[in-house]
């Protein structure tokens, strides 16, 4: 008892220094405070992840560690590498992202000539939060912080890197789905190339959700399936703006994603047709039926969608996608 009042007493102390009151507010009133500039973060420097040491170290990492773990709990399916396989760097790799899966599956299955100089754009309020965190992302991934809010995302690490030559991997939806299906797809990487005059990769995964989907540390048992879908690289055309190069990338993921259900050729048509667009979960005349007004379903039914498993066999073989 003597402890809990004396520590009240110390915590009303220090409020009385602080000037606030008993509901911890401020006495001065905002306007009257002097004004000083916010504290900037220096953020994490990741300059060292690209020295021969680190490397080197990442070699053994992602080939002795990363790979075989992630393909010996999951049963991946690659698909499209020979769109990319005599692909020169630098490059953007953009992917769909639903699960901490998604980064090793792409990692482990690019070529090594792009792997060896691939970074990885992680969230700079989730990945580098902690310290020990962001020492093992770096290091693993040669990952790189990106401000997915505020003026500090004009002072991302991406540009400088394509311009010494680095491939990049990117996530233009910001976070994981939290139910499978995509989200709002941001314009950066079209920026980047548009600025750069680089390819970008359009990548689409399928199955990760089911195998490891959010607020899991590990995969699912049972050795999930899971694809991995890479689509022709999309060059900046002349006088091609950010939006147009966007929207490109748009349908190029669209028809990715829509193979597994319509088939290569399929896709190919309904994409001619202007019939597809992102992946955003089933949705439902609404209960008046008027102008075919829709409403998204219940989540439980999208979560469900989006579990599950992908076909057992390919439906494209890339011998006649020109």
């Amino acid at each position: 008892m003597k402890r809990r009042l004396l520590g009240g007493f110390l915590d009303d102390l220090r409020m009385v220094r602080q000037s606030r009151d008993a509901q911890g507010r401020a006495r001065t009133p905002r306007s009257a405070l002097v004004h000083a500039d916010p504290v900037r973060r220096t953020g994490f420097e990741t300059a060292w992840a690209r020295t021969p040491t680190a490397r080197a170290a990442r070699k053994v990492l992602q080939t002795g560690l990363l790979k075989p773990v992630v393909w010996t709990q999951t049963s991946p399916r690659i698909e499209g590498l020979d769109h990319i396989e005599h692909l020169q760097g630098p490059v953007v790799f953009v992917a769909n992202h639903s699960s901490h899966l998604d980064a090793p599956l792409i990692i482990g299955s690019v070529p090594t000539r792009l792997r060896q100089r691939l970074a990885v754009g992680a969230a700079a309020d989730y990945f580098f939060d902690a310290k020990w965190r962001a020492i093992i992302t770096t290091l693993i991934f040669n990952a790189f912080p990106i401000e997915r809010r505020g003026s500090d995302r004009r002072r991302s690490l991406a540009p400088q890197l394509l311009g010494r030559g680095w491939n990049l991997l990117l996530f233009p939806e910001g976070t994981r789905s939290e139910d499978g299906w995509m989200g709002q797809v941001r314009l950066g990487p079209a920026h980047l190339c548009v600025q750069r005059q680089v390819p970008m990769v359009p990548v689409i995964l399928r199955g990760t959700y089911a195998a490891m989907p959010r607020a899991r540390n590990w995969p699912m048992p049972g050795r999930q399936r899971v694809i991995v879908r890479y689509g022709r690289p999309l060059f900046p055309e002349e006088n091609e703006g950010a939006r147009a190069l966007h929207q490109r990338m748009i349908q190029a993921m669209a028809r990715l994603w829509a193979e597994d259900e319509l088939g290569w050729y399929g896709s190919l048509r309904a994409q001619a047709k202007g019939e597809l667009a992102l992946p955003s979960g089933p949705r439902e005349i609404t209960a008046d039926g008027s102008a075919g007004d829709v409403v998204p379903t219940g989540s439980w039914r999208r979560t469900w969608e989006a579990s599950r498993p992908v076909p057992k066999e390919t439906r494209h073989s890339g011998v006649w996608d020109n």
